[in-house]
């Protein structure tokens, strides 16, 4: 089953909806055109998601299963997925885990749109490797409100690419580094290991989970690799007297921590 969405013009959905309850003011403007793939097999719904995101000025593109899904994120990545639980031959949660198996598509964020409640389904959903997870029925202000919260984590550098923690700072776009406001030289891999803790800082991450982080799931390595690349990255730090930023975690793996008493 194929689905279309286009975006204006449309007629106002019943605002009694037992889906959504439309909320005539509040709805947050997004500044930049946002495009977003509403994964949902009932044509009601994607409508209802479309017509709500387009009042936010976000770009809405529709489909009506998880193979036709994969079929536009490959002729076209957006900038998030919302993605229904419960549809036909490929289910959400099974969506999800193939899509961050792959190189290209991993880094998409997706929220998941369910109307299972229970904790032990949320679990499910998170651990396929949703960033989020909405139930039905809920608002267009919340939806937005939502999309915006997920896209600021997946690119928490901005426009301007720019991360600071404590005395180190990068720039995403320019993929430089800057240890107390020196220009640095840093390994790719070593980059992205501290992209990533800089972006999770103060949470221990075991070493099987930094390797799912930052080499991808589909890599197959031995834990102690990581060590490797932290004892590398922790020689670049010292440079600057800051290899103390990353924490050994005993019996578990390592955390970031820049606060400001250890600046």
């Amino acid at each position: 089953m194929s689905s279309n969405c286009h975006i204006p013009p449309y007629n106002m959905p019943d605002e009694h909806s037992s889906h959504f309850h439309l909320q005539k003011s509040g709805l947050m403007v997004t500044e930049k055109q946002i495009s977003v793939l509403v994964v949902d097999d009932e044509s009601a719904i994607r409508e209802m998601i479309r017509f709500a995101l387009g009042k936010s000025h976000m770009t809405v593109n529709c489909a009506a299963s998880g193979k036709e899904a994969l079929e536009k994120i490959n002729e076209q990545p957006p900038d998030i997925i919302l993605l229904d639980w419960m549809m036909p031959n490929m289910s959400g949660p099974e969506l999800t885990r193939r899509l961050r198996k792959d190189s290209v598509m991993k880094e998409i964020p997706i929220i998941m749109l369910t109307a299972k409640i229970s904790e032990d389904d949320k679990v499910t959903g998170l651990n396929a490797g949703a960033d989020d997870y909405i139930v039905k029925p809920f608002s267009p202000r919340e939806l937005v409100a939502r999309i915006n919260a997920v896209l600021r984590r997946s690119d928490p550098g901005g426009a301007d690419g720019k991360i600071s923690a404590g005395k180190i700072s990068m720039n995403t776009v320019s993929r430089q580094v800057f240890l107390a406001e020196k220009p640095t030289h840093i390994g790719p891999t070593e980059y992205r290991l501290l992209e990533f803790f800089m972006t999770h800082q103060n949470r221990a991450f075991s070493r099987a989970q930094l390797l799912d982080h930052v080499w991808g799931t589909n890599v197959f390595l031995e834990e102690r690799t990581v060590d490797v690349h932290i004892r590398r990255l922790r020689k670049i730090l010292g440079t600057a007297k800051l290899d103390h930023y990353i924490q050994t975690v005993r019996s578990h793996g390592y955390r970031f921590v820049a606060a400001a008493n250890n600046a």
